[in-house]
């Protein structure tokens, strides 16, 4: 049988996993091959043990990696005889919805806040840690960050994520810096709204928030910024992936 000409991209396309969570990276390399016709509408993803296998990642962190893109609408499962995981493209979910209506502009421009996000937020960072807090500043940092942990419902915890990060920048005693860290996360509050909400990043985000804390308090510049931007670049994986 002649080979089609698209068989050989998923080895090109898919590569191995080198992000410390390897979900969000599973997420964006897989929707990415998908948007770009790698597996075509209607076609049949290879079976849970080989993408495993080309992505390097255990079979709970793939399956998570597909829950997520059966939320966004970008493929279903389905059972029985000549079942498994195919690509539909159907916005499912609100968010999914208002993803597929986003102009290619403010794609575009989304895609240029994460770049800029990429500078400024683990620069936020460096100088917070930097800076000689006092007690009220450490308790405003704790608060946020422990409001975050706190908020059950999606809309706070969205918001309670957005002070907990203008209070890191806030603790840098830079005006500055401030203002594009309110600029940059007023344009993730808009990517993220139009994402599905998942556990799984939330988790990671959570620990990673708890890890930045730790460092800012302790004085450690130096970490602070490496762990805002492993946190950076996670979030911009996921949003490349599911907003395209």
């Amino acid at each position: 049988m002649t080979a089609s000409p698209q068989d050989h991209l998923p080895e090109a396309v898919l590569r191995p996993v080198r992000s410390h969570h390897a979900f969000e990276a599973c997420v964006e390399q897989l929707a990415t091959a998908i948007r770009l016709g790698v597996y075509p509408l209607g076609s049949t993803l290879p079976p849970e043990r080989d993408l495993a296998a080309i992505l390097r990642v255990s079979r709970a962190t793939l399956r998570e990696a597909m829950a997520a893109l059966r939320e966004a609408g970008l493929v279903e499962t389905r059972r029985g005889r000549g079942g498994g995981t195919v690509v539909t493209l159907k916005p499912r979910t609100p968010s999914a919805r208002a993803a597929a209506r986003i102009s290619p502009e403010r794609r575009e421009a989304w895609l240029d806040a994460l770049e800029f996000r990429r500078i400024v937020e683990p620069g936020a960072a460096y100088l917070a840690a930097g800076a000689t807090l006092d007690d009220e500043q450490r308790q405003r940092l704790e608060r946020a960050h422990a409001e975050v942990r706190a908020a059950r419902k999606p809309a706070e915890h969205r918001q309670a994520d957005s002070r907990f990060h203008l209070t890191v920048g806030a603790l840098t005693g830079s005006p500055r810096t401030l203002e594009a860290v309110t600029s940059v996360q007023a344009t993730l509050h808009e990517m993220l709204l139009a994402i599905p909400v998942l556990e799984t990043n939330i988790s990671h985000s959570d620990r990673q928030h708890a890890a930045l804390v730790k460092a800012i308090l302790a004085g450690h510049p130096a970490r602070a910024r490496v762990v805002m931007e492993e946190h950076c670049d996670d979030t911009a994986a996921l949003l490349r992936g599911l907003v395209g």
